[in-house]
């Protein structure tokens, strides 16, 4: 088990007519980061919320965004999220054929670079990037929906992810997203985890944090 894991809540699950109330939720809880789910309704069905609201947020926390863009094409709409107040932009491999590019424009606007990988989504698919980004995101469940269960594979693929780490002394975060509570909290942990993303668990107070 790693030390120091870092806590960041998702958005996705707060009162959305609220959330004001819910990041300072977040700061009393002891959240590092804040994890806003940005959805198309084309990479996933569901739609979320974009940059305005992002940027309105923005004022109300000193606590970084890590801005996860469940969209088609990322690269199309990088630069507006850095404007909107990201302070890490992770985007998903599989929805992009230009991963490389992405990192580099937001190296180049002097924010940190995440990937995410679906489920299925093998980490060999990443072997040609991993030296360059600051942050892998781990979906432990399918992308587009809180409340699902995780899916136990997954583990696998962040205890894999953390030996790439120490054998190849590279400097990413490993984050994990879906399905965490109270029972699954100790396994992602035991696998190497760095950031924990948790929703329904962290705002029906039922992760033992």
């Amino acid at each position: 088990m790693k030390k120091n894991a870092l806590l960041s809540p998702s958005l996705l699950s707060a009162d959305f007519s609220n959330l004001g109330t819910a990041l300072k939720m977040i700061e009393d809880k002891g959240g590092s980061l804040v994890h806003i789910d940005v959805m198309d309704g084309h990479f996933v069905p569901p739609v979320s919320y974009g940059q305005p609201v992002i940027a309105s947020l923005r004022s109300c926390t000193k606590l970084p965004f890590d801005v996860h863009l469940m969209v088609e094409r990322p690269e199309l709409c990088i630069s507006s999220f850095v404007d909107a107040g990201a302070d890490y932009v992770t985007f998903h491999a599989e929805a992009t054929a230009h991963a490389d590019r992405c990192i580099q424009m937001i190296h180049e606007r002097g924010k940190k670079a995440g990937i995410a990988i679906c489920p299925t989504t093998p980490v060999s698919s990443l072997e040609h990037i991993l030296p360059s980004v600051d942050l892998v995101l781990v979906m432990t469940v399918n992308p587009g929906w809180g409340g699902q269960k995780l899916i136990s594979y997954t583990v696998d693929k962040v205890k894999t992810l953390a030996a790439l780490q120490e054998e190849k002394k590279y400097t990413y975060l490993i984050s994990v997203d879906g399905g965490i509570n109270a029972k699954t909290l100790p396994i992602v942990l035991d696998a190497g985890t760095d950031i924990v993303v948790s929703g329904s668990a962290f705002f029906e107070g039922k992760l033992p944090w």
